[in-house]
C-alpha cells in the first residue's frame, strides 16, 4: 500500500512589505486583493493544523500543485523555501508550480531555482542549468511515478491563466509512455485543471485538448490539480475509448472557516495492486467549521481492480 498526499494553493502569508518598485507592476491588483480578500480566509495556522494532522497520517509522499506564494517576491520565494524543507524531505515530496508563483515575467524561473530540490526529477542534474527545460519531470517513487507538469506563466493583470504548450505535451507522453512500460501507477501533477469549463475563462488553462491528447497517447491513472480552491472530481476523456481518468482538485491548503470556498483540506490516496489491477481509495481530510481541529470529511473509491468507478459523462 502506497499513500499519496495531495495539498495545494498555499499561499504562503502574510505578505512581506513592499517596495514601490515591486507595486508598479501586477503586484498592485494582487497587494489590493490579498488585503480586501485573501487575508481575511487565509491563514497560517490553518495550514500548520492541516500538515500536523497529515504527518499523523505517515503519507509516503507528498505532492504540492503550485500557488506556494502569493505575489512572488524574493522574500516570498525564499520563505517558500525554508518552509518546504520544514514540511518534507525533497525526496518524498513534489512540488509543480502555479500562476502566483510566476506572477510577473522573471518570478518563475527564480523560484524554480529556490525551490528546486522539489521540481527536479529523477537523473536530472544537481543543480539547475538556466538553459534547460525542467517540466516536465518524473518521479519513481515505489509503484508510483510522479510526473510534474507546470502551467504556470506570467500574465497580465486581471488574468490568471496557464498554458501547456506543444513541446511539454510531447515530453509528458514520451514520460508517461515509459512508466506505464515500467508498470507503474502514473500520477501527473498540474496547477490549473486541464479540464474544459473548470473555471472562469480569465483563469483557464490553454492546452486543455493538447493535454488529453497527451495523456490519451501516454496513459495516466490520475490526475492531480489545485488552482480553483475546490475539491472537485472529474473524468477527463482522452478519446481512446475506455481511457476515464480521474482528475481530482483539492481546496485551499490554508482556508479557514466562513469564507465562500471550502475550509483548508487534504486528499490522502491509498494506491496499491498493479497494472490492470489497481486499487485506489482516497480520503479527504477537512479543517473543521469551528477551524479548530482537521477530520475526515468523505472516502472515495476511483479504482477497484483496475476498473475505474464513479464516472457518467467524461468531460475533457
Amino acid at each position: 500500500m502506497f499513500k499519496l498526499a495531495h495539498i495545494s494553493d498555499v499561499h504562503l502569508g502574510p505578505l512581506p512589505k513592499l517596495t514601490f518598485r515591486e507595486l508598479a507592476s501586477k503586484r498592485i491588483t494582487g497587494f489590493v486583493n490579498w488585503h480586501r480578500n485573501r487575508r481575511k480566509h487565509l491563514f497560517t495556522d490553518t495550514l500548520e493544523k492541516l500538515l500536523d494532522d497529515l504527518e499523523t497520517k505517515s503519507p509516503d509522499h507528498l505532492a504540492i500543485t503550485g500557488d506556494l506564494v502569493n505575489l512572488a517576491t524574493g522574500i516570498e520565494i525564499r520563505a517558500a523555501a525554508d518552509w518546504l524543507e520544514e514540511v518534507g524531505d525533497p525526496e518524498r515530496t513534489s512540488v509543480v508550480p502555479g500562476n502566483h508563483d510566476a506572477y510577473v515575467s522573471g518570478a518563475h524561473d527564480k523560484a524554480m531555482r529556490a525551490w528546486y530540490p522539489y521540481v527536479r526529477g529523477d537523473g536530472d542534474p544537481a543543480e539547475w542549468d538556466d538553459d534547460r527545460k525542467i517540466f516536465p519531470y518524473m518521479r519513481v517513487r515505489g509503484p508510483v511515478a510522479l510526473i510534474g507538469c507546470s502551467t504556470s506563466i506570467a500574465t497580465p493583470p486581471f488574468s490568471a491563466t496557464g498554458y501547456f504548450g506543444n513541446r511539454q505535451a510531447r515530453a509528458t507522453a514520451e514520460l508517461l509512455k515509459k512508466a506505464g512500460e515500467q508498470g507503474l501507477f502514473r500520477v501527473v501533477m498540474i496547477h490549473h485543471p486541464p479540464i474544459r469549463g473548470a473555471t472562469a475563462a480569465h483563469k483557464r488553462m490553454f492546452g486543455v485538448r493538447r493535454f488529453a491528447a497527451a495523456l490519451g497517447v501516454g496513459g495516466a491513472e490520475l490526475v492531480l490539480h489545485g488552482h480553483t480552491h475546490l475539491n472537485t472530481v472529474y473524468w477527463l476523456n482522452t478519446h481512446h475509448g475506455e481511457d476515464h481518468i480521474p482528475v481530482v482538485g483539492i481546496s485551499s491548503a490554508s482556508q479557514g472557516p466562513g469564507g465562500e470556498k471550502p475550509r483548508a483540506a487534504y486528499n490522502l490516496f491509498h494506491i496499491s495492486g498493479g497494472p490492470g489491477t489497481w486499487n485506489v481509495a482516497c480520503e479527504r481530510h477537512s479543517l473543521n467549521e469551528t477551524g479548530t481541529g482537521i477530520g475526515l470529511e468523505d472516502v472515495r473509491v476511483f479504482y477497484e481492480n483496475g476498473r475505474p468507478l464513479g464516472f457518467s459523462l467524461p468531460k475533457e
